[in-house]
């Protein structure tokens, strides 16, 4: 299956929070090409700016931090320009009044007609309802 990978699910590869084994699982069918994962351009800088936030709270020590960065880029989604997307993201950010980064996943998963994996529930609470395709990683059987 195809899916655009939110990077709240690559998080879930290296720190142990609640759905972490889906998450897991995702990985492991997507090592085995089970899946196919995408994801904008912007997703290894949001995995740095979550994981550098994380040494800041000190759930995460500095050296920790960016051993896990490079473990998830073991394992990078196939990563879509940003600026291809921006066109739909911008609108659904405008009209929706939620972050551009977030609908940068958005836009790609309309784009690539599959469904955006998340594990950010507000994003979800947002934009299900107009975005049917956005799917938490929890409903995953």
């Amino acid at each position: 299956m195809k899916y655009v990978l939110d990077s709240s699910v690559a998080l879930k590869w290296v720190l142990p929070e609640q759905d972490s084994a889906l998450a897991i699982r995702v990985r492991a069918d997507y090592r085995s090409g089970v899946h196919e994962l995408l994801a904008p351009d912007v997703f290894p800088v949001e995995i740095g700016h979550a994981l550098t936030k994380a040494e800041r709270r000190k759930t995460v020590a500095p050296a920790q931090g960016w051993a896990f960065w490079q473990s998830i880029m073991a394992d990078c989604p196939d990563l879509t320009t940003s600026i291809v997307l921006m066109p739909r993201a911008y609108a659904i950010s405008s009209q929706m009044r939620i972050g551009v980064y977030d609908c940068l996943y958005v836009a790609l998963a309309e784009q690539e007609q599959c469904e955006l994996l998340t594990a950010d529930v507000k994003l979800l609470n947002a934009l299900q309802q107009l975005f049917p395709h956005i799917v938490h990683l929890s409903s995953l059987p």
